[in-house]
């Protein structure tokens, strides 16, 4: 299975400079257990211990082959480095549709837009980080699609990226760490995954 390290330029900011030169906070949506918006919090406060229900997104893109686009988050990230998770994972900021961002967000981590992308459903979970001490509280909107343009991962979010087969997934989950997030949403998303992909062994 071979995989790419991340060679492309640094992306946009995810937040806008503010006047006086520093970073304005990254907003999230908070929600109630059927999703619907009940208010904002500041993206950090949002995953400290017990955690805070807010609005995300995971996404799954595959290649012609039918093989799935992993990335490994870059050392650098306060949350969860190092590991193997799906495509693309994020927050939407708040009013923006988990579409928008998924598709956005994609974009800019990955250098390369989706070239199909359709909604795969949704999944609330509650997963602590061992290694950081923050919490996924989470009402994730699951996407699944298709990427055909050349990668230029961002190498401030991506450290490498790899296509799989199901195969090639169950041997790099023996060897290798992977978020805590990612079995749930794999898992959730497998209906749609294999209505996409039909015969692609997923």
């Amino acid at each position: 299975m071979p995989t790419s390290p991340a060679s492309g330029r640094p992306g946009t900011p995810t937040a806008d400079p503010s006047s006086n030169g520093a970073a304005a906070p990254i907003m999230l949506e908070l929600v109630d257990e059927n999703g619907v918006t009940i208010g904002t919090a500041e993206k950090l406060s949002a995953h400290l211990a017990p955690g805070r229900l807010h609005r995300a997104f995971s996404v799954f893109l595959f290649d012609e082959d039918g093989r799935l686009l992993l990335q490994r988050r870059a050392l650098g990230k306060y949350h969860s480095p190092g590991v193997w998770s799906n495509t693309c994972c994020g927050h939407p900021y708040p009013a923006e549709p988990p579409f928008v961002a998924a598709a956005r967000r994609t974009a800019e981590e990955l250098g390369a837009p989706p070239a199909v992308l359709q909604e795969g459903g949704t999944v609330r979970y509650n997963h602590p980080d061992p290694a950081s001490g923050l919490v996924e509280q989470e009402y994730n909107h699951l996407f699944v699609g298709l990427i055909r343009a050349e990668l230029r991962p961002d190498p401030d979010e991506i450290g490498e990226t790899a296509f799989v087969t199901p195969v090639d997934l169950e041997e790099l989950q023996e060897s290798g760490p992977f978020s805590a997030w990612f079995p749930t949403v794999l898992e959730a998303a497998l209906p749609a995954i294999r209505e996409f992909n039909g015969d692609a062994g997923w």
